[in-house]
């Protein structure tokens, strides 16, 4: 059980530092290039790549990870996020402006293709890690895995807030390149830990044959991934360029922006870890939490469109109303994602929990990838309001894939090849 743990805690302690420098790119970008002006559809093709590389690494990852194991999949994700940002720190400003949006592009490309090879690697290692925990102490894992998964989204969700901070931060004091190196050199620290610290056959087995069977999943993982597109969809149609654009319009600083954006995924990142304490957990790890699913959800798509009538009534003090509604927003999504990321690895089997969680992940990409390009579509059409509307559609979807939870745990092995 120790080792276990101990196993858990470096994973997520790795996993930490790679948000924290994601986070940081994240706002990088979005801060150099609005300065350098750039209209709010160009900066969402700026991140398109990067979030649609994302749905064929999470498929691919999951079965790497089955393959060749957890720890080594993670250390490749660090790698790659590390090229990434080399790739990034060699944009030449001499440059045409197309030159530098396809070289941003593909640089992007390539750290969201790292972002879901970690992710995946890091969410089945919670799945072994509970598999291993309740084998050894002989006791009922579904209360255990619930708190550890919360407290690593909630965790990692933190860390990405304070990068959103750090972002900014090294913008300013070191530029954007002397940034990027920055950020390369604490993921190279980060990359020897793992490589010395995990085995490297960590969670390796017998990984699925074919593309049928890899994508062969059981109901509850199918409805999840559903929910999820929609759910991050739903998130992203507003984050990405729709607020940051609005409040600086309404006359917030860069600082101010930056600001109000890691606060409010460092506080998202706090309820992901109490959900535990929110929602009332089963004895199956189900029949408590799959309705709690339902139930969130149906609340969380009310936000949005109240938000959107308040931008077309030109309510007294709009920026405020927008900043108090996006935190009630937070707090609802949190409790949500932590939900469905705990059932995702309720329903999967420990015996390909890679293959499960990339299938699930490569849905949540989707989801960021459409949010992305609504969001500067949306935008550019209508203004916050339309990409409000947008969220709340998006979220009552979110709300029907939940009514297809199934109550009870699928037989893996009665469908296994």
């Amino acid at each position: 059980m120790q080792h276990a743990a101990r196993n858990y805690a470096i994973v997520t302690a790795a996993y930490w530092g790679f948000t924290l420098t994601d986070g940081a790119l994240r706002m990088l970008v979005l801060l150099h290039f609005y300065r350098l002006g750039y209209s709010p559809f160009t900066l969402a093709l700026l991140f398109l790549l990067y979030e649609a590389a994302g749905v064929l690494a999470n498929l691919v990852g999951g079965w790497l990870a089955t393959h060749f194991g957890i720890a080594r999949m993670l250390a490749v994700g660090l790698v790659t996020q590390i090229v990434g940002f080399v790739l990034l720190s060699a944009l030449d400003p001499g440059w045409t402006a197309a030159m530098a949006v396809a070289w941003v592009v593909v640089a992007q490309g390539i750290c969201g293709v790292a972002k879901d090879l970690t992710k995946t690697a890091s969410k089945a290692a919670i799945k072994l890690t509970q598999s291993q925990v309740q084998a050894e102490a002989k006791e009922q894992g579904a209360g255990q895995l619930f708190k550890w998964v919360a407290w690593f989204t909630g965790s990692k969700n933190a860390m990405k807030g304070i990068g959103f901070f750090l972002g900014g931060l090294l913008l300013e004091t070191l530029g954007f390149r002397g940034a990027l190196w920055a950020m390369a050199g604490l993921l190279a620290l980060v990359l020897a830990g793992v490589m010395l610290s995990l085995p490297p056959m960590m969670g390796r087995k017998k990984a699925s044959r074919s593309v049928r069977e890899l994508f062969a999943k059981n109901p509850g993982i199918n409805a999840l991934a559903a929910a999820r597109v929609v759910l991050f969809g739903a998130r992203d149609v507003w984050f990405v360029v729709g607020v940051p654009v609005f409040l600086y319009s309404a006359g917030w600083t860069f600082t101010m922006v930056g600001t109000f954006l890691a606060v409010w995924t460092i506080g998202y990142g706090l309820v992901q870890a109490l959900a535990p304490q929110i929602v009332r957990r089963s004895a199956d790890g189900l029949s408590h939490e799959v309705p709690a699913a339902r139930l969130w959800s149906a609340l969380l798509a009310v936000i949005p469109a109240a938000l959107a009538v308040a931008l077309w009534l030109q309510a007294p003090n709009l920026e405020w109303v927008v900043v108090g509604g996006l935190g009630l927003f937070g707090f609802a999504f949190a409790v949500n994602s932590s939900v469905h990321s705990y059932l995702v690895l309720a329903y999967a089997g420990s015996e390909k929990a890679a293959e499960d969680v990339g299938f699930y992940y490569a849905a949540n990409a989707l989801g960021r990838f459409i949010g992305t390009l609504l969001s500067g579509l949306l935008y550019q059409w209508g203004g916050l309001p339309y990409a409000l509307v947008g969220s709340a559609l998006m979220l009552l979807l979110c709300w029907l894939a939940t009514l297809a939870l199934p109550m009870a745990h699928h037989d893996t092995a009665a469908t296994a090849p």
